[in-house]
C-alpha cells in the first residue's frame, strides 16, 4: 500500500496562526520539525522552513514595532509630564521609573552636579535597596558616572566590577557592591547642543547581572535623559522667573510704598503748614503729628519741662507754672519745714512725697535735655528709654524737644516726618517767645504803673488790664525774683518764657524780676518755690523768689510787691539765696514783715502740736514749756513752780521732744518758741 505525501498547507496555516498571536520562536521552529515528522516531501518542506524563516522575521519585525510603540508611549507620557510640569521631582522619577520599565534593568538612578561641592550626587533612584548606594556622591572622572559627567558621553558596562576603562575608587565600589549591581548604563544629560552644551546630571540603568546593552537601548535612555534634562532646566527657568516676579513685586512695594510715603509726607507737610497759617499752637502740632504717626507726642522746653503733651506719656502739666521745682529748691524747702511740721505728720508725708515727685521730675527733664543735645549733634532723632526725640532748633538754640511715645519702631518715611515736624515746632515755638515778649513788655509797663501808683488811677488800671487780658480784680500771687547782676537779663527771659500760657504778667523793677499770676489754689511760698527751682534752671543760676498774696486791686498787688520785697531781703539775711518762701513761713520774721501781722497764725503753727495735745488729753505741755524757759531751763525750778515731781517735767518735755522734733531747743527755734508763749499768754491763751 503506498503513501500519499502529506501537503505543507496545514504547516502553513499554523505558522500565520502563530504569528498571528504573537508566539516564541520556539513555537515557530516547531512547525518545519512537525512538517518533516508529518512525511512532507521535500519541496513542500523547503517551503514549510522558508515560510518559518520569514515568519521569525515578521515576528521579530512586529516585536520591534511593539517595543518602538511602547517607548514612543513612555516618551510622549514623558512630553505629557514635561508640559504639565508642576513638581520636578514627581516628573524625575516617572523618568527613571520609565527608564528601568523600558529597558527592563534592576534598577535606574539620576545623579545631578552640585556646582558648589563640584561633584555630582544621587538626586533620584527606582530599585536601589542599599542606602549607602542612595548617598554616593561622584567626583568629575571617578566611576562610571563621574567619566559620563566628565566627557558627555554615554558609556556602558557589562560587569563594572571588572572593567579597567573607569577610575575605581573605594567608595564609589562599595556602593555599587552594596547594591550588587554588575552591568551599567549611563547617559549625560545635557543642556545645549554641540560642544557647548553643559552636562547637568546623569541617567542610569543598571542590572545585577552581566549584560550587553543594545544600541537602541542607550538611544532609548538618551531620549530619556534628554527629556530629565528639558524638566530640569525648565524647572529652572520657572524657578529664575518665580524669582524675577518676586523681585519685580517686591521693587513693585517699595515704589509704591515710597509713592505713599512721598504723599504722605506731602499731606502732612501741607497739614501742618495749614496749621501755622491758620495760627495754630504747639499743642495742635503735636495733636497733628501724633495723628500722623500713630503714638503720643510731647513738646518740652529747652530745660525738659513739658510744655503740651497728646497722652499719657507727656509728662504732666501744660505750661511752666506746673514744672515741679528741682534740687535747687533744697534751702526753701527746710525753711518751711518748721510750718509743715505744725501742720502734722501727714502734711510731713506729702511734702516728701512732693519732694520724691520733685526729684523724679528734674532727673526726666535732664535725661530728655541729654537726649536732645544728642539729636542736635546728629541732626536727626534719637531713640532713648523707649521714645523717639528730636531736638527744636533755633540756629544752635535748643528751643526745646519733640518726644514721640508708643513708637518703637520708625521707618525712614516717618522719620523724617517727625524731624520735620520739630521745624514747624520750632517755628511756633519762636513765634511764641516773639509774641510774649511783645505783649510782656506792654504788660509790663501795667506793672510798673501798678507799683509806682497804684492810687493815681485804680479804676483805670484795672480797665488797662482787662484790654490786656489782665483781671486785677482776681486774686493774683505776686512773686519778686533775683539772681545775680551778671543773670538780670536772663532772669527777665526766663520770667518770660515762665508764665507763657498761664496768664501772667511780668516786669523788671527796681532791679528785680516781679511776676504777676493767677493763684492756682496753692499758696505763696509753694508758688515761690515752684518758680525759684524753673527761673533757675531758665536762666542757668539760682534764682531766690519771695511770694506774696492773694491780692486783687492795684493797692493790694502793690502791698503785696512791698511784703515781697521785705521778704526778699529777710531771705538773703537768713541765707536762704536760691529757693522759694513767703513770709508767713520765714517765721517770727514774716510776723514782722508781713502786712496783716498774723499773730494767731504764727501761734498756731509754732505751738500747734502742742496746744492739740493739751486739748485732746487734758495735759499741760504748754505750760511746762512756759515754766521751763521761764526758769531759765532748771528743772528744779521748774518743777517748784509746777508743783509735781522732777521726773514728771522730765517726761513732759520728752513729750514736747516728740511732738515738736529734736530741734526744738536749738536757740533760733528757742527763740520763737518763747515769742509764741508770749503772744499766747497775751491774746488769753
Amino acid at each position: 500500500m503506498s503513501h500519499r505525501p502529506t501537503s505543507a498547507a496545514p504547516h502553513l496555516r499554523r505558522l500565520v496562526e502563530l504569528v498571528a498571536a504573537g508566539a516564541p520562536a520556539e513555537e515557530l521552529g516547531a512547525v518545519a520539525a512537525e512538517a518533516r515528522r508529518a512525511g512532507v516531501d521535500a519541496r513542500d518542506l523547503a517551503e514549510v522552513e522558508g515560510a518559518t524563516e520569514a515568519a521569525l522575521r515578521v515576528r521579530n519585525t512586529l516585536r520591534q514595532h511593539r517595543r518602538r510603540e511602547t517607548e514612543l508611549t513612555a516618551l510622549f507620557d514623558t512630553a505629557g509630564d514635561l508640559a504639565a510640569l508642576r513638581d520636578l521631582d514627581a516628573v524625575l522619577r516617572s523618568i527613571v521609573r520609565r527608564a528601568r520599565m523600558l529597558l527592563g534593568t534592576d534598577t535606574a538612578y539620576l545623579t545631578l552636579a552640585d556646582e558648589e561641592a563640584g561633584d555630582t550626587y544621587m538626586r533620584v533612584t527606582d530599585g536601589s535597596v542599599s542606602e549607602l548606594f542612595q548617598n554616593l556622591r561622584l567626583q568629575l572622572g571617578e566611576g562610571l558616572g563621574g567619566l559620563v559627567a566628565q566627557t558627555a558621553r554615554p558609556y556602558a558596562s557589562p560587569d563594572y566590577r571588572t572593567d579597567g576603562r573607569f577610575l575605581h575608587t573605594g567608595s564609589i565600589d562599595a556602593g555599587v557592591l552594596d547594591e550588587g549591581l554588575v552591568a551599567i548604563l549611563g547617559v549625560p544629560l545635557l543642556l545645549g547642543s554641540g560642544s557647548g552644551g553643559q552636562v547637568i546630571g546623569a541617567l542610569f540603568a543598571a542590572d545585577r547581572t552581566p549584560r550587553t546593552f543594545a544600541p537602541e537601548e542607550v538611544a532609548l535612555l538618551c531620549s530619556l535623559a534628554d527629556h530629565a534634562a528639558i524638566a530640569i532646566d525648565t524647572a529652572r527657568t520657572m524657578a529664575d522667573a518665580r524669582l524675577a516676579l518676586a523681585e519685580l513685586a517686591e521693587a513693585n512695594a517699595v515704589i509704591r510704598e515710597h509713592s505713599a510715603a512721598m504723599q504722605r509726607a506731602a499731606e502732612s507737610h501741607d497739614r501742618l503748614t495749614d496749621l501755622v497759617l491758620r495760627g495754630g499752637d504747639v499743642s495742635d502740632v503735636a495733636a497733628a503729628v501724633a495723628g500722623l504717626l500713630k503714638g503720643q507726642v510731647a513738646v518740652h522746653d529747652g530745660a525738659g519741662w513739658p510744655l503740651t503733651s497728646t497722652g499719657e506719656h507727656g509728662g504732666g502739666g501744660t505750661d511752666g507754672r506746673e514744672h515741679p521745682a528741682g534740687a535747687e529748691e533744697t534751702t526753701a524747702v527746710e525753711g518751711a519745714a518748721r510750718v509743715e511740721k505744725a501742720a502734722g505728720a501727714e502734711e510731713t508725708a506729702g511734702a516728701e512725697k512732693a519732694a520724691g515727685v520733685e526729684t523724679a521730675g528734674a532727673e526726666e527733664a535732664a535725661a530728655l535735655v541729654a537726649a536732645a543735645e544728642s539729636s542736635r549733634a546728629t541732626a536727626h532723632a534719637v531713640f532713648r528709654d523707649g521714645r523717639w526725640v528730636c531736638a527744636v532748633l533755633a540756629g544752635q538754640e535748643l528751643l526745646g524737644c519733640l518726644v514721640l511715645y508708643g513708637r518703637p519702631e520708625l521707618d525712614d518715611p516717618d522719620r523724617r516726618l517727625f524731624e520735620r515736624s520739630s521745624v514747624v515746632t520750632s517755628l511756633l515755638l519762636l513765634l511764641r517767645r516773639s509774641v510774649a515778649e511783645t505783649e510782656n513788655r506792654v504788660r509790663g509797663d501795667l506793672i510798673t504803673d501798678l507799683l509806682t501808683a497804684p492810687d493815681r488811677d485804680p479804676a483805670g488800671l484795672v480797665a488797662r488790664g482787662r484790654r490786656l487780658g489782665i483781671d486785677l480784680d482776681r486774686p493774683h500771687f505776686l512773686l519778686v525774683a533775683r539772681a545775680g547782676d551778671a543773670a538780670r537779663e536772663r532772669l527777665a527771659d526766663a520770667a518770660v518764657q515762665y508764665l507763657f500760657g498761664c496768664g501772667g504778667v511780668s516786669a523788671v523793677h527796681e532791679g528785680a524780676a516781679v511776676l504777676l499770676l493767677p493763684c492756682d489754689g496753692t499758696g505763696p511760698g509753694t508758688a515761690a518755690r515752684a518758680a525759684a527751682g524753673q527761673l533757675g534752671r531758665l536762666a542757668g543760676v539760682p534764682v531766690t523768689v519771695a511770694g506774696a498774696g492773694p491780692a486783687a486791686g492795684p493797692r493790694a498787688i502793690a502791698d503785696a510787691h512791698a511784703e515781697g520785697v521785705r521778704c526778699l531781703r529777710a531771705m538773703h539775711v537768713l541765707g536762704r539765696d536760691g529757693g522759694g518762701a513767703c513770709a508767713a513761713e520765714l517765721g517770727f520774721v514774716g510776723v514782722l514783715l508781713g502786712d496783716d501781722h498774723d499773730v494767731d497764725g504764727f501761734v498756731a503753727a509754732t505751738l500747734g502740736p502742742l496746744l492739740e495735745y493739751d486739748a485732746q488729753r487734758g495735759t499741760q505741755l504748754v505750760r511746762t514749756l512756759r515754766a521751763y524757759f521761764g526758769c531759765g531751763g532748771s528743772l528744779t525750778r521748774a518743777k517748784e513752780e509746777l508743783h509735781v515731781h522732777v521726773n514728771t517735767v522730765v517726761q513732759r518735755l520728752d513729750r514736747i521732744h516728740a511732738l515738736l522734733g529734736p530741734g526744738w531747743n536749738t536757740p533760733e527755734q528757742t527763740l520763737e518758741l518763747q515769742l509764741a508763749l508770749r503772744l499766747q499768754l497775751l491774746s488769753g491763751g
